[in-house]
């Protein structure tokens, strides 16, 4: 008897075991693991919060409209610090062991270019909402972007320079260890050269220095017109500021690595009147459809969005749709229903992605007027 009693309850143990597995795997095919690796904190993190708050309204809309493929989506977000680094080892953990249908992420070119070939070799999607690099979607067909890269924003910026300002004698202020910055001034120099502009003065500076004014002083000796800076916020921040204090009262152009409600803070707010940068929407915007997203993220978030959050929610609507079109899960049939994103109506404007994945879309001007971002025009691509 006591044998029959050690084998019943051997039995009842791996039976007990067996059930609490497969409850655990029923709950798993209850819900969509989708990732995203962002910079919540670090020297841009504006940036990834921003983008975070997005992408949540964006997974938040489609649950409460009953899910995809008839579950939830379940977001498992990872701070990467700002670091490239820590962003293969985020990108790692949500492919390996969070076992990710497609990744979102990020906003900065140089961590969407370290964590792009890890998603490549696993052939899962991968989605940034803001790199503008040129390389990030090179690295392979399962990377995407929601926005426009480079080249165009360089195009827009000679455009507006020398046709809306007249400004035909610019220097350049590089953040020389960055891929976003020196691919911008790359592509700024070689197209607003081609169109009658010169570049007067070259100066560079690595993100996180404090002191400007060597590098400052050397473009004021240039007399330029304009200062373009292709550079983040936090270090814009300084040098606007810098600028002013060593008498350079040129205004400054910039990229959408400006764009933080943090740009202005300080003196800043006085040293940047009157500049201007490009980027991928504007709030005064009268779309609906704008203003409805502007509503809801107000009520959510108690703020207002910026660029990276409205380019957050259209990389999770734009991701949705692909899952429903491919009625599957699969990294291939996901892959493949993106590459056919045509006219898709995003809250940044109406996308289509191209044979380089990247998308074809419009961008602004904002001018800075008493430290908020005002609408100053719109360039076609």
């Amino acid at each position: 008897m006591k044998n029959i009693y050690k084998v019943s309850a051997i039995a009842c143990f791996i039976l007990s075991i067996g059930i609490i597995f497969t409850s655990c795997n029923k709950s798993g095919t209850d819900t969509i693991n989708i990732g995203e690796y962002e910079s919540l904190t670090g020297s841009e993190a504006t940036f990834g919060q921003s983008s975070h708050n997005g992408l949540v309204l964006a997974v938040e809309e489609v649950n409460n409209s009953g899910g995809l493929l008839g579950k939830q989506i379940n977001l498992i977000t990872e701070d990467n610090q700002g670091k490239p680094s820590e962003t293969q080892t985020v990108v790692q953990k949500l492919i390996n062991r969070d076992k990710v249908v497609a990744i979102i992420g990020e906003v900065a070119s140089s961590r969407s270019k370290a964590g792009a070939p890890i998603c490549q070799a696993a052939k899962i999607p991968m989605i940034t909402p803001a790199s503008t690099n040129p390389e990030v979607t090179t690295i392979g067909d399962y990377i995407f972007r929601v926005c426009f890269i480079d080249p165009f924003q360089a195009t827009v910026m000679s455009k507006f320079a020398i046709n809306s300002m007249k400004v035909t004698k610019i220097a350049l202020l590089i953040d020389q260890k960055n891929a976003y910055s020196t691919g911008l001034a790359d592509n700024f120099r070689q197209v607003y050269t081609s169109m009658g502009g010169q570049i007067v003065e070259e100066q560079k500076y690595s993100a996180g220095d404090k002191d400007f004014k060597a590098q400052l002083t050397a473009i004021k000796a240039t007399n330029p017109e304009a200062i373009f800076i292709p550079g983040y916020y936090t270090d814009v921040n300084l040098i606007s500021i810098q600028a002013r204090e060593i008498g350079l009262t040129c205004p400054l152009f910039g990229s959408d690595g400006w764009e933080s409600e943090k740009l202005t803070e300080g003196k800043a707010k006085d040293a940047l009147e009157g500049s201007f940068f490009s980027t991928h929407v504007s709030a005064d915007d009268p779309s609906p459809k704008i203003q409805d997203y502007i509503k809801k993220y107000k009520s959510k978030y108690n703020k207002e969005p910026d660029a990276m959050s409205f380019l957050a929610y259209d990389a999770g609507m734009i991701l949705f749709d692909a899952i429903k079109k491919a009625n599957s899960t699969e990294g291939e049939k996901i892959k493949n229903e993106l590459a056919k994103t045509k006219d898709f109506p995003g809250v940044t404007g109406i996308i289509t992605i191209n044979q380089q994945r990247n998308a074809v879309k419009p961008a602004v001007v904002l001018e800075i007027k008493d430290g908020k971002f005002v609408y100053k025009e719109t360039i076609a691509p």
